[in-house]
């Protein structure tokens, strides 16, 4: 069942399935049952988000796709556990969280170039960054690519929750209330978290900001 399970990128779309109307709960009760075609149907009701999730993290699509695989393949494998005690989706992402988290911390150096949007200062100064497009003025290039690989390495040096955290809340715009609840604390933890991450950017660019 498990290697089956990683096949899953491949599968046609959950919309051909008859099971695709299907309400989640029975759903994942059958999933739970050992019903392959209702966990199917429940990976695609998730696929792009959790994949979305993963490139940004890695900012490989490959290593992404294995993240995905990971995810859902340890997804699979504890579904059992599931008492509906909370949304499916948030014991979903708390899963996918941990998986792309144990990444992290064994993966310190990540191509990652892309900036977040946000209102803490840092994210107006990337919106300064010259485009490094071919065409452009050959000084600004260098300089954007510095600039770019000065940012890599900041992040780069968030420890791992800090950097999901940040990640989580600037590129994919979560509320600080949902991270906490997918890293299994408060919001409060999350905030300060956030800060943290925040200060050591501001600290670490303090002469491009």
């Amino acid at each position: 069942m498990d290697g089956a399970c990683l096949e899953l990128a491949g599968k046609t779309p959950a919309e051909s399935s008859p099971l695709a109307g299907a309400d989640e709960t029975a759903l994942i009760r059958r999933a739970q049952g050992g019903d392959r075609a209702a966990f199917d149907v429940l990976v695609r009701k998730y696929d792009s988000e959790v994949l979305r999730l993963a490139l940004r993290v890695v900012g490989s699509e490959d290593e992404a796709a294995d993240l995905f695989q990971d995810a859902f393949l340890k997804v699979y494998r504890s579904l059992g556990r599931f008492r509906f005690d909370s949304r499916f989706s948030t014991w979903l992402y708390r899963v996918v969280m941990n998986v792309c988290l144990d990444h992290l911390r064994k993966q310190k150096n990540r191509n990652e170039v892309q900036a977040p949007a946000s209102d803490d200062g840092i994210g107006e100064f990337f919106h300064t960054v010259a485009d490094a497009r071919p065409g452009l003025d050959p000084e600004s290039a260098v300089r954007s690519q510095e600039i770019r690989q000065r940012l890599e390495a900041a992040l780069g040096r968030l420890t791992p929750r800090e950097r999901m955290v940040f990640e989580l809340k600037h590129y994919q715009g979560l509320k600080l209330r949902t991270i906490g609840r997918l890293c299994g604390t408060s919001e409060e933890t999350a905030k300060n978290c956030l800060f943290r991450a925040t200060q050591k950017l501001r600290l670490e660019l303090a002469d491009l900001l």
